[in-house]
């Protein structure tokens, strides 16, 4: 009889809290890492600011942290340090490819961002070419988002929600609340599964990329399905930061108005400003109160959904005899969504404005890397045939549908706040 040894590890969720912390607090106190420059025009601008010798100092440098941390991640949590090491580097330069596309003004200009071609890079390989099975286990997918996920709490910043005012607050509470409840209407509806259903619904109603991802961490949710909604997302939000501003001129509608109203319909905040741009200074600074105001909804929703997820969704004994109880719950709760709360309170209430500013670009360069690297991760592990089946036509279709009710929900609310 043979007797195994159990390897001594700490829970995924627990183990990106530590980490996300240990980044910023290496940040404030230690090292604070330069952001790389991915900006670029022509080719000349390509050779001459992202391929400089600095800035691939800086690239390579960024490199060495990360595996540092990502190695960290991966004996705490028990995988193979080894093939982290080995396979790391391969996910790290396809993932520059992509912030080096994403960079360009062009491609800028349709708003398309870097975890969208994180994930066709990552597909494309991984549907062409048999990756070998070290490879694939080695890929840290779930620990790359929710790293991404506790930095993306320093950026919630309570002082900041109340500066978007009492009119921006209430359209957010009341966009999100009634977008919220009829996507997930309409996906129960369309017997869409739960998993998808609560993705599309905070991707539609709070902010987009970053509430689907937030979403299916609280959830546990599968990549595959959050590629999909992710892909939806920002493909919708180019065709809507083009046109509403057109149908807002044509209409003749207050510039107040159209801000509240792209603001609060629009899913990513970039093509927000970019639609804002379009109409005139007031509509691009109302558009962003908004849209900010929803985004700092994405932590209490981010709480709310993990509740009720756990509670009804407890598949254990215990749970089939009866309720869930408090143990039972706190036992399942994703504990990251913790360390979301815990960075935005420390940033909010025991740091300086002039601390945060001084770590704050930093600190979203490496929020960013973050969720990037995930999506070349998922895109690596994620086969076309799941992608892009014929069960996505009813995600789809309630997708579409809870954003043409938004749309139309929001241009209401927006003309009863702020017509006058």
């Amino acid at each position: 009889m043979s007797i195994k040894t159990k390897q001594y590890t700490i829970h995924e969720d627990w183990t990106v809290v530590i980490l996300g912390f240990l980044i910023i607090g290496i940040s404030l106190f230690i090292f604070l890492p330069e952001v790389p420059v991915f900006k670029w025009t022509n080719g000349t601008d390509l050779l001459k600011d992202v391929f400089a010798s600095d800035n691939l100092q800086i690239i390579a440098l960024q490199f060495l942290y990360l595996i540092t941390i990502g190695t960290i991640g991966a004996f705490l949590i028990g995988k193979s340090v080894k093939n982290f090491l080995l396979g790391f580097p391969i996910v790290y330069i396809l993932t520059v490819i992509a912030l080096i596309i994403a960079g360009n003004a062009t491609i800028k200009g349709f708003n398309l961002e870097a975890v969208i071609f994180s994930l066709i890079i990552g597909l494309v390989i991984g549907n062409f070419f048999k990756l070998p099975e070290w490879f694939r286990t080695a890929l840290a997918t779930e620990v790359f988002v929710k790293i991404g996920l506790v930095l993306l709490g320093t950026s919630v910043i309570f002082s900041d929600i109340l500066k978007a005012g009492t009119l921006g607050l209430a359209q957010a509470l009341i966009v999100v609340l009634s977008v919220w409840y009829f996507a997930f209407w309409l996906c129960k509806k369309l017997k869409v599964d739960d998993e998808l259903t609560m993705m599309i619904s905070s991707a539609v109603s709070i902010c987009g990329v970053s509430a689907a991802i937030a979403t299916s961490g609280a959830i546990k949710g599968d990549s595959k399905k959050l590629s999909y909604v992710i892909s939806m997302v920002l493909v919708t939000a180019i065709p809507m930061m083009i046109f509403m501003p057109i149908i807002a001129k044509y209409f003749n509608f207050p510039e107040e108005v159209t801000g509240a109203w792209l603001g609060g319909s629009i899913d990513t905040s970039g093509a927000v400003v970019a639609s804002g741009s379009l109409v005139g200074e007031t509509a691009l600074k109302i558009s962003t109160i908004v849209k900010f105001s929803q985004n700092v909804l994405l932590g209490l929703a981010a709480f709310a959904i993990s509740v009720y997820w756990t509670y009804t969704h407890n598949k254990s004994a215990e749970a089939v005899a009866s309720k869930p109880t408090l143990g039972v719950i706190w036992e399942r709760f994703p504990k990251f969504v913790i360390g979301f709360i815990a960075a935005s309170l420390i940033f909010s209430f025991l740091l300086t404005p002039e601390v945060r500013d001084q770590v704050k670009d930093s600190l979203k360069n490496l929020q960013g890397i973050w969720f990037a690297l995930a999506f070349t991760s998922i895109g690596l592990e994620t086969n076309f045939k799941d992608l892009f089946s014929n069960n996505s036509k009813k995600p789809l279709y309630a997708f579409l549908i809870a954003q043409l009710f938004n749309v139309i929900i929001t241009l209401i609310i927006a003309f009863l706040l702020f017509s006058n």
